[in-house]
């Protein structure tokens, strides 16, 4: 069932393996998905955000939220922020759209998260603005440390996020709409962590404090707005760490 609610970021972390990676792939779109275990329309939409996690010139984050846990299942994965941050989206759009699966594309438009073409589509429509992705973000992981260079500064101002990702979380699912199903979650946000940028252009983070086993990517978010009115995404990037 596709589930809505009229109810009403960012991001990376990264392991604490030695080795160095980088990001070098010249990013299109930032595709979240919004999704939750107890959603029987959801796992076509995990499976798809998979196969595009495939794909270097996107940054796909897994957003599972737990609106639904009420129904029967609570979401293992689900995270309050994921949730007030597709509220918040819904907000600022004015359309108070909350519904799973939801990807929202560079922080414009949203659209099913099962529908391959409609997410084209509007990574198409978000690039028409000039400031969408407009800003070289780089992540390098080397050792201990996380270092984060963001090459220019958004005008209106925006926010940093680095957030730990998961790479591939499978969940046996015992009740609800899922009941019976083991369903893998790619791209999962695990960890956020908010870099200042008023300190400057470069950012170098303990891999310690953002990070333990359970992520295996890092990745960071430039966007315009704050937390609660997010807006465009002017900048990033995303590598793994294994």
């Amino acid at each position: 069932m596709l589930r809505r609610s009229l109810a009403y970021v960012v991001v990376v972390a990264c392991s604490s393996v030695a080795t160095v990676a980088v990001a070098s792939a010249q990013t299109r779109a930032v595709i979240e998905l919004f999704t939750s275990q107890g959603c029987s329309s959801c796992p076509a939409a995990d499976r798809l955000l998979g196969e595009m996690a495939a794909d270097p010139t996107l940054v796909t984050i897994s957003l599972p939220i737990d609106i639904w846990d009420y129904l029967g299942w609570k979401d293992t994965l689900a995270n309050p922020r994921h949730t007030a941050r597709q509220r918040a989206y819904s907000k600022v759009r004015g359309d108070r759209e909350v519904y799973t699966p939801q990807v929202v594309v560079n922080g414009s438009f949203h659209v099913l998260g099962s529908d391959k073409g409609a997410i084209e589509r509007v990574i198409a429509k978000s690039r028409q603005n000039p400031s969408t992705l407009s800003v070289p973000v780089a992540i390098k992981a080397n050792g201990g440390n996380l270092t984060v260079t963001v090459a220019e500064h958004a005008n209106p101002p925006a926010e940093i996020w680095l957030l730990g990702i998961s790479s591939a979380v499978s969940v046996a699912i015992k009740r609800g709409e899922n009941k019976g199903k083991t369903i893998t979650y790619h791209n999962v946000a695990r960890r956020w962590y908010k870099l200042d940028p008023a300190s400057g252009d470069t950012w170098t983070v303990p891999v310690k404090e953002i990070g333990g086993d359970e992520v295996s990517s890092a990745a960071v978010l430039v966007q315009s707005g704050s937390a609660e009115k997010p807006s465009v995404m002017v900048g990033a990037a995303m590598a793994s760490l294994r």
